[in-house]
C-alpha cells in the first residue's frame, strides 16, 4: 500500500502471481493484508489450483454439490481419512475382513485367528467382544455382516467337515448376548453368505454333476435355531442355478432397489451367459446325485454332438454341450414384477468359460420371495423347471476380487483383475493369465451398464489359483479398496482421482467406512492389525485445546512447509 493506502499493485497482476504459487503458499500470501486475503479467495484462482494439484481433468465439471472452488478443495484436503489414529493388535494372525453397524457404534473383524471380534466404536476402539469358532470346528472366520437393525452379527467361515475341503459354515450371534443362535451350512465357502431380511439370511450349497458341471442352490434360512441343527437349517429354497465349465456362484450380496434415485429397473431377461443348466433330479434323496439319462440316449447324444463337431470335440467340451442340451425347456424364466421398488437383488459372482469368476449374476427377490414360509421345495416350479434363469449377467473380461455397493444399492463397485485383451478360454481348468494392476469398475443397476473409467492404482500379485478376494467400500463421496501392495486406497467418486494411500505392513484385506462419518475408515492387514484412519479435520477437533479448532487454511500451510 502507498501512504494513501492504495495498493501499489493492481489485483489482476496479484492474481498472476498467485497462479503461479502453489496452493499452501497462496494461503500463506492471503495473510499479508486485506487486498491479498481477497485476492487468494478469487474463485478462477481455485479453479486452476483445484485442477492443477489434483490433477483432474479438464473437462470434469466440478461436484454439482459444491459451493466453491475454495471449498471443494477444501474437502478432498480436509475430509480424506488419511490420517492414522490408532492401532488394533488385539488379533493373532491375518485380519480378512471389518463389517460396521448400520448405527456406527460398532464394527465387527474375521481373522485366521478364528474369532470374530466385536468392537465399540469410540472415540477411541476398545474391544467389546471376542468369539472363538474352533470348538465348531472352524478353520477360521472370513466375513461378518450385521442385520439391519445391528440386533444380529452374521459370522462365516470355513468349516472343517469330512469330505468338505471347499465347505463353510454360516453362524449367528445375537448382539445383546453374544450367545450363538443358530449355525447354517455354506458350499463353497466363499458364497459368503448375507442377511436379506433382519431374521433371514442366505447360504448356498453346490451339487456336483459331472467333472465340470454342476448346480447351485441358493437357501433362505431363519435366524434363529437351535445351536445343534446345523443339518437340517434349510427352510426355502430361492434359486438353483446351472454352472458350466467348472464355474460357482461366489460372494452373495442384496441391494435394494427401494433405495434407488428412482423406483424402475428394467432387467435383461435375455443376457449371454444366462442360459439354462443340466437336468438334476431334485426328488433325490441325495443332494448331490444326478439325473442320469439313461445309456441309449446318453450314447446317442454323443453321437449327434460328436456329429456336428469338427474336429472332435473334448471331453469338457462335450460335456458342456450335453449340459446346455439336456436342460433346454427346463429353465423356469424371470419373473417380472411392475413393482419392482418393493424387490431387491441377490448379486454374485459366477461364470461360464472358466472357474475364474468373470461374471456378475444378477437375479431379482420379490417380495412374496422374501419369507421363509412355504414349502422347501418345489414351490413356484413346474415338473421340468428344474433350474432358474438368470435376470442379468455382466461379463467384466478379468477375475472379479471385491464387489461393492453404494450407500443407496445403485451403484456396483467391482475390483477385477483383467483378461489379456482378445483373449480366448480354451480350456476351463486354465484361465487367461491375469493383469497385476487391479481396475475398479462402476455399475448402475438401473441400467446394468457400466459408468465412468476404471479407477486404478492399486495392484495384486497372486495367480488365477491362489487369487483372493480384497473388500472395498463405499461412501457417500469416495471409494476405498485394500491391496496385494500393502497400502489401501482411497479415490473421490466423482472425480475418480486417487486421494491416499494407506500404509501397512502386508497385504492390505479390508476396508470400511463408518456408515455414519465418513471420516473414519478402518482397513485389516496380513499384518494382523487393524488401523484406524481419521481425516484431517476431525483430528484437528479432537486435538485442539480450544472449542473452535484452527482453521484450515492456517493448518493446511504449516503442513505444506
Amino acid at each position: 500500500m502507498d501512504e494513501g493506502g492504495i495498493p501499489l499493485l493492481p489485483d489482476s497482476l496479484v492474481y498472476q502471481i498467485f497462479l503461479n504459487l502453489g496452493p499452501a503458499d497462496v494461503l500463506a500470501a492471503g495473510l499479508v493484508c486485506h487486498q491479498w486475503q481477497a485476492v487468494s479467495r478469487d474463485e478462477f484462482l481455485w479453479r486452476e489450483q483445484f485442477y492443477r494439484y489434483y490433477q483432474v481433468a479438464r473437462n470434469v465439471p466440478r461436484h454439482p454439490a459444491a459451493t466453491s472452488w475454495y471449498e471443494e478443495f477444501r474437502r478432498l484436503y480436509d475430509t480424506v481419512p488419511c490420517v492414522e489414529v490408532q492401532t488394533l493388535e488385539e488379533h493373532t494372525d491375518q485380519v480378512l475382513h471389518l463389517s460396521f453397524s448400520h448405527s456406527g457404534y460398532q464394527f465387527a473383524s474375521c481373522s485366521k485367528d478364528c474369532t470374530v471380534k466385536i468392537w465399540n466404536n469410540d472415540l477411541t476402539i476398545s474391544l467389546l467382544h471376542s468369539a472363538d469358532m474352533r470348538p465348531y470346528n472352524w478353520s477360521y472366520t472370513q466375513f461378518s455382516q450385521f442385520n439391519q437393525d445391528d440386533s444380529l452379527l452374521l459370522a462365516s467361515g470355513v468349516f472343517l467337515g469330512p469330505h468338505n475341503s471347499s465347505s463353510g459354515e454360516i453362524a449367528v450371534i445375537s448382539l445383546d448376548t453374544f450367545a450363538l443362535l443358530s449355525r447354517v451350512r455354506n458350499k463353497p465357502y466363499d458364497v459368503f453368505g448375507c442377511w436379506l431380511t433382519d431374521t433371514s439370511l442366505i447360504s448356498g450349497n453346490l451339487h456336483r454333476i459331472g467333472d465340470i458341471t454342476s448346480c447351485s442352490v441358493l437357501w433362505l434360512n431363519n435366524a434363529f435355531q437351535d445351536v445343534e441343527s446345523e443339518n437340517v437349517n434349510v427352510v426355502k429354497r430361492l434359486f438353483k442355478i446351472q454352472n458350466l465349465n467348472a464355474s460357482t456362484i461366489r460372494t452373495v450380496m442384496v441391494a435394494d432397489c427401494s433405495r434407488f434415485d428412482s423406483p424402475e429397473l428394467l432387467l435383461d431377461a435375455g443376457a449371454p451367459g444366462a442360459g439354462p443348466g443340466r437336468v438334476f433330479d431334485l426328488s433325490s434323496d441325495s443332494e448331490d446325485q444326478a439325473v442320469d439319462p439313461g445309456p441309449a440316449r446318453a450314447k446317442g447324444l454323443r453321437r449327434v454332438l460328436e456329429g456336428r463337431a469338427q474336429p472332435q470335440l473334448s471331453e469338457c467340451a462335450l460335456e458342456t454341450k450335453a449340459a446346455e442340451l439336456l436342460a433346454q425347456g427346463h429353465t423356469k424364466p424371470p419373473e417380472r414384477s411392475t413393482a419392482a421398488a418393493g424387490n431387491k437383488l441377490l448379486i454374485f459372482t459366477t461364470g461360464c468359460f472358466t472357474y475364474s469368476p468373470h461374471q456378475i449374476g444378477i437375479k431379482q427377490i420379490l417380495p412374496h420371495q422374501m419369507t421363509t414360509a412355504g414349502p422347501v421345495l418345489g414351490e413356484g416350479r413346474g415338473s421340468d423347471a428344474f433350474f432358474d434363469a438368470l435376470d442379468h449377467v455382466i461379463d467384466v473380461h478379468g477375475h472379479i476380487i471385491g464387489m461393492g455397493l453404494s450407500p443407496d444399492n445403485r451403484y456396483l463397485y467391482v475390483n477385477s483383475r483383467a483378461w489379456p485383451s482378445g483373449s480366448v478360454v480354451a480350456d476351463p481348468m486354465q484361465p487367461p493369465p491375469i493383469a497385476e494392476e487391479i481396475d475398479l469398475l462402476v455399475f448402475d443397476l438401473k441400467t446394468m451398464r457400466e459408468v465412468k473409467r476404471a479407477l486404478r492404482a492399486h495392484r495384486a500379485y497372486t495367480p488365477n489359483d491362489e487369487c483372493f478376494f480384497i473388500f472395498l467400500d463405499v461412501s457417500r463421496d469416495f471409494v476405498a479398496s485394500g491391496a496385494e501392495d500393502r497400502h489401501g486406497y482411497i479415490w473421490d467418486r466423482h472425480y475418480n482421482i486417487c486421494l491416499a494411500k494407506l500404509r501397512h505392513q502386508d497385504v492390505v484385506n479390508s476396508v470400511v467406512f463408518s456408515p455414519q462419518e465418513q471420516e473414519l475408515l478402518l482397513t485389516a492387514s496380513d499384518d494382523a492389525t487393524i488401523k484406524a484412519w481419521r481425516s484431517p479435520r476431525t483430528v484437528r477437533v479432537h486435538q485442539a485445546p480450544r472449542p473452535r479448532p484452527r482453521p484450515f487454511f492456517s493448518w493446511f500451510a504449516s503442513q505444506r512447509r
